[in-house]
C-alpha cells in the first residue's frame, strides 16, 4: 500500500516584517509626540514675580516617545511572529488552572480581611487603605448588578453614591437621626432615584444608554452645586455625625465604647469599627447579589444581558427587569455613600465627579463582568496597588491606561472571565428500552 504524500500546504511561521513593524512604531511615536508635547513637554510654574512661567522638559518628552516607539515595535514584532500564537495557547492552558485556584482565593481574601485590623492594629495607614478598598469593592459589586448581570452600561453610578451621602448628611444634621436609621433611608432614596433614571432609558441601549446615564450623573452633581440653600453648594457639608456602636460613641466619656467594655480609650477603635462596618456592608451586598442571581429576577437580568429580543419573546417583562436592576444597584450605591459621609465627616460635590464612575466601571470591566471575585481582586489591585505607588503620581493614569489596554488585549472578558452558573441543568436519566416498550403497550 502506497504511503500517502504529505499535503503540499503546511502551516509555516509568519516571517518577521521588520519594515512594517518599524513603520508602525514610528507612527505610534509620532502620535505620542503630538499628544504629550503639551502635557509633558511643557511645565507651568509661578515665578518669583507672581507671573506664570513656562519651562521646557525635552528629556521627559523624549523618554516617553522612545518608550512608546520601543513598546509598539515589540508588540508589532510579536504580532508578526509565532510568539503570539504560542502565547495564546499558553494562556488557554493556564486559564483552567487559574479558575481552579480561584476557589481558594475568595476564602483567603475574606480571612485576611477579618484579621487585618488585628494584624495592623497600630498601622493607621493600612486600616484607612483597607476601608477605601472595601468601599470600592462594595461600589463595584453594586454596579456589577447593572452592568455585569443586566448588561446596562451605566456611566453615572456616582450619582447614587452622592444621593446616599447627602441623604445621610442632611437627615442626620436636620432631624438628629442616628446612622443606623439613616443608612436604610439613604439606600431607599438612592433606589428611588435609580427607578427615576430607569424610566427615561427603557428604550435605550448601548452608547445612547451610556450618554443618558452620564448626563444623569452630571445633573445630580450640578444640582448639588447650585442648590445652596439645601446642600450648601460647593462649600459642602461639614460636621456630619460619626457612627456609634449602637448608641455608645467612640470617645473617652463614661458612656463611650471604651468605658462600656472596660478598655483604655484609643482613637483606633473607631477606625476598626468602620473597617468591620464597611466589610459587613460589602459582604451583605455580595450575599444579596448571589441570592438574587439564583432567583427568577436574577436569571431575567442575565437573559436581558444576552439578548433583549429573545428575552421579550420568552415573556419576560423587560421594563420591570431594567427598573429592578437600576434600583438594586442604586440602593447599594446609596449604602456606600452614607458610609462615606459618616467616615469622612465632610462631603462636597468634588467627591462625586465623573472620574469616580469611570473608576468603578473600570473595576467591574477589568475584574470580569458578572464575577464577584473578579471585582474584588480588581478593586484590590487598582485602589490598593496604585496607592503604594503614590510617589509616581504623575504617571499613575499612564500606568492605569496601560493596564486597561493590556487586560483588554489578553483578557478581554476580565481577569476572572468565568463565574458559577445561576442554574445547573441536571443530567438526563437514560430510561431502559424494555420500560419504554411496556409503557407503549
Amino acid at each position: 500500500m502506497a504511503v500517502p504524500n504529505e499535503p503540499a500546504t503546511r502551516a509555516r511561521p509568519a516571517k518577521l516584517d521588520l519594515a512594517g513593524a518599524l513603520k508602525d512604531a514610528a507612527l505610534a511615536a509620532f502620535v505620542a509626540f503630538g499628544l504629550f508635547s503639551l502635557m509633558l513637554g511643557l511645565r507651568t510654574d509661578t515665578g518669583a514675580s507672581g507671573r506664570l512661567e513656562v519651562s521646557l522638559r525635552p528629556g521627559l518628552l523624549a523618554t516617553v516617545v522612545a518608550a512608546v516607539f520601543a513598546g509598539r515595535l515589540m508588540v508589532a514584532l510579536i504580532a508578526r511572529s509565532r510568539i503570539a500564537a504560542d502565547f495564546t495557547r499558553s494562556v488557554q492552558t493556564i486559564t483552567p488552572q487559574f479558575e481552579k485556584l480561584g476557589r481558594f482565593v475568595a476564602p483567603a481574601l475574606l480571612a485576611f480581611a477579618l484579621l487585618a485590623p488585628v494584624l495592623f492594629y497600630s498601622n493607621r495607614y493600612i486600616l484607612d487603605l483597607g476601608i477605601l478598598v472595601l468601599t470600592y469593592i462594595m461600589l463595584g459589586w453594586g454596579l456589577n448588578i447593572v452592568v455585569g448581570l443586566a448588561g446596562l452600561l451605566d456611566l453615572g453610578y456616582v450619582a447614587f453614591y452622592a444621593v446616599g451621602a447627602y441623604a445621610y448628611a442632611l437627615l442626620a444634621q436636620n432631624f438628629g437621626l442616628s446612622f443606623w436609621i439613616c443608612l436604610p433611608l439613604a439606600g431607599i432614596l438612592a433606589a428611588f432615584w435609580g427607578v427615576m433614571l430607569g424610566f427615561p432609558v427603557l428604550r435605550l441601549r448601548g452608547d445612547y444608554l451610556a450618554i443618558v446615564t452620564l448626563a444623569f450623573g452630571e445633573i445630580i452633581r450640578i444640582v448639588i452645586i447650585n442648590w445652596q440653600s439645601f446642600t450648601n453648594g460647593p462649600n459642602g457639608i461639614s460636621g456630619i455625625p460619626r457612627p456609634s456602636f449602637f448608641g455608645a460613641p467612640f470617645n473617652d466619656s463614661e458612656a463611650g465604647f471604651a468605658a462600656l467594655f472596660g478598655l483604655e480609650f484609643n482613637p483606633v477603635h473607631r477606625i476598626i469599627f468602620l473597617f468591620y462596618l464597611i466589610l459587613a456592608l460589602a459582604l451583605l451586598t455580595n450575599f444579596v447579589t448571589l441570592r438574587l442571581r439564583r432567583l427568577p429576577i436574577g436569571r431575567a437580568w442575565e437573559a436581558l444581558r444576552e439578548d433583549e429580543i429573545a428575552c421579550r419573546s420568552l415573556g419576560i417583562n423587560t421594563t420591570n427587569t431594567k427598573l429592578t436592576a437600576f434600583a438594586m444597584g442604586a440602593m447599594f450605591g446609596g449604602f456606600a455613600g452614607s458610609f462615606f459621609a459618616t467616615r469622612q465627616g465632610f462631603i462636597s460635590p468634588e467627591s462625586f465627579v465623573f472620574m469616580e464612575s469611570a473608576l468603578v466601571l473600570a473595576i467591574v470591566v477589568l475584574g470580569g463582568m458578572g464575577s464577584q471575585l473578579g471585582v474584588a481582586v480588581a478593586a484590590l489591585v487598582m485602589i490598593g496597588g496604585f496607592e503604594f505607588f503614590r510617589q509616581f503620581e504623575q504617571f499613575r493614569m499612564l500606568v492605569f491606561g496601560i493596564a486597561m489596554v493590556s487586560i483588554m488585549v489578553w483578557r478581554p472578558r476580565g481577569l476572572i472571565a468565568t463565574r458559577t452558573p445561576s442554574v445547573f441543568l441536571q443530567k438526563k436519566k437514560i430510561i431502559p428500552a424494555d420500560i419504554i416498550e411496556e409503557a407503549r403497550q
